[in-house]
């Protein structure tokens, strides 16, 4: 017996609390929503998202974006951005971000002398050409988007790579001040 898209809403709703849903929504968007639309997706007490959303602008993980008359909300992406490259950096030796790096400079230089481009744009413009078959635009269209998130992560490595040396002297100071604070 198949599982109905009402059953999945249900073990949604089931599995997580109402404000676990709420920020669950709040972290998957693409440009700003109102109360309203994040109450909906969330499946959740509009006066709940209300109050979730005003928490989490007050921690700086959201911000409000007035548009007229209606307040709207999204992903304070400055803040992402850092706490990614906090990730990497903490998750990751330098040695492994510097294979990870070479490893995504080999996988685009392969795409570019396998379809004799340099960037994705233009192996983007050569999906316009009409000698291709379905099967080679389904592939080139798979490529253009495994392009562009190995260069997103590429940007995201060098900038951790960048500040390596500097988080770790960060670290080394916590630590630091821990233990002359325990001591």
């Amino acid at each position: 017996m198949s599982e109905s898209p009402r059953d999945g809403a249900q073990s949604w709703t089931k599995s997580m609390s109402a404000r676990e849903r709420i920020r669950a929504v709040v972290e998957t968007l693409r440009e700003p929503r109102s109360v309203n639309w994040i109450s909906e997706q969330a499946d959740a007490a509009w006066s709940t998202t209300n109050e979730e959303l005003q928490a989490l602008v007050d921690q700086g993980q959201l911000r409000r974006v007035e548009a007229g008359e209606t307040t709207r909300y999204q992903p304070d992406y400055t803040r992402l951005l850092f706490e990614e490259i906090r990730t990497l950096i903490e998750e990751n030796t330098r040695e492994e971000l510097r294979n990870e790096l070479a490893a995504i400079t080999e996988e685009i230089e392969e795409w570019q002398a396998t379809y004799d481009v340099e960037t994705w744009e233009k192996l983007e413009q050569s999906l316009a050409d009409g000698d291709l078959t379905s099967a080679e635009l389904r592939d080139r269209r798979d490529v253009i988007a495994f392009w562009r998130e190995n260069e997103a992560d590429r940007r995201l490595i060098k900038h951790a790579l960048e500040l390596y040396s500097d988080a770790e002297a960060a670290r080394e100071r916590m630590t630091d001040v821990a233990d002359r604070a325990t001591s």
